[in-house]
């Protein structure tokens, strides 16, 4: 029996894109290459308002992560943690090499402007960044204000933002926020399988990598605009999953990106007020995320039966992450889910532990 996913990621997707995966191949230095790349950059351009470029990356949101970093950080990096997906961050920074420093809030609270204005009046600094959607907490930072606050008073400072678990759940506006780069990966709001990285790079960070000796290879930003200058790639690009996006990017605006926010909206009030009357939300409400529902087991109940029995009917949902896990459990409503989805979930996890 399939197991509708209600995880943070990877999302359940729709037959509709598992069968545009299997499209018959084409080669990549091909023309119709080159035309489906063209449509998939525009059609994320247009998801995060944006006329910067956009690169389609065959790897995990990890490594372009990994990327950034190489390619904009020239001094000194400011990671920004509230949760574990930020704390690897750093840790990718640490682990080549990269002079970084931390700015850190107990999990379940968001970096706001104020705490970063704090942190980079320091000086120093060359490169910012930020996790917009801690997943492991189901925290949205203010990145829109903190952006403005860097935009303004720190212009040589780039943006680096993590929107893993919230891009196509979320309003991105890439140029008007003045952001240097934003990525995800395609498995989560986007409600495709797993392999695909979007990030959009804004010419400041392009003019940045220019000055930096070691951006290592295979994300190496002037490298892959060379490529991207023709819609193409420097190395074999997954074909299939670009084939998906296409035709998933459709869909998302068909159903109209307004829309869709509002979707992911609902879809968290639902958990959110569910989670209030029989448990309690973990962090400050505040920021509580749109994507991902953080829930403290304040019951102490059996985590493991509780998703076996779930199974059994159809559905899983997440333990904590890393040091949360058994003390609570996460609800992910992204993609292409409904509120009717949410709401058939609630009433399974209802059942099977006897709330009303």
């Amino acid at each position: 029996m399939h197991k509708k996913l209600f995880i943070p990621g990877p999302t359940e997707v729709r037959e509709e894109i598992l069968q545009a995966m299997a499209t018959p191949m084409i080669g990549h230095r091909t023309t119709a290459y080159a035309e489906l790349h063209q449509r998939c950059e525009e059609k994320v351009k247009k998801l995060l308002s944006t006329q910067a470029r956009v690169f389609l990356f065959t790897s995990s949101s990890t490594g372009v992560m990994e990327g950034a970093v190489r390619n904009c950080v020239a001094q000194k990096v400011l990671h920004t943690l509230n949760g574990e997906f930020s704390r690897r961050w750093f840790e990718i920074s640490k682990a080549n090499g990269l002079p970084a420093d931390i700015l850190e809030v107990p999990p379940g609270q968001a970096i706001t402007p104020e705490l970063v204005d704090a942190k980079l009046a320091e000086g120093g600094y060359d490169t910012l960044c930020l996790t917009y959607n801690e997943t492991s907490t189901g925290i949205l930072s203010p990145v829109p204000e903190v952006a403005k606050l860097v935009r303004a008073k720190y212009p040589d400072v780039l943006i680096l933002v993590d929107a893993v678990s919230c891009m196509a759940g979320v309003p991105i506006h890439f140029d008007e926020w003045g952001l240097d780069v934003v990525l995800a990966g395609v498995q989560k709001c986007f409600a495709l399988p797993p392999g695909l990285a979007v990030a959009a790079v804004s010419s400041r960070a392009l003019e940045r990598a220019r000055t930096i000796p070691y951006r290592g290879y295979y994300f190496d930003f002037i490298e892959n605009e060379k490529f991207a200058a023709r819609f193409n790639t420097p190395a074999t690009p997954s074909i299939s999953h670009l084939y998906a996006l296409d035709k998933e990017m459709d869909f998302m605006f068909a159903e109209g990106l307004e829309n869709r926010y509002a979707r992911h909206l609902a879809m968290a009030e639902h958990c959110r007020a569910w989670a209030r009357k029989h448990f309690a939300l973990y962090g400050d409400e505040r920021y509580a995320s749109p994507t991902v529902t953080h829930i403290t087991n304040t019951t102490g109940f059996d985590f493991g039966a509780l998703n076996k029995e779930l199974g059994k009917r159809g559905a899983t949902i997440s333990d904590g992450y890393g040091p949360f896990k058994g003390k609570t459990f996460r609800i992910g409503h992204m993609g292409d889910l409904t509120l009717a989805d949410v709401q058939w979930l609630t009433a399974q996890i209802d059942d099977i532990l006897g709330l009303r």
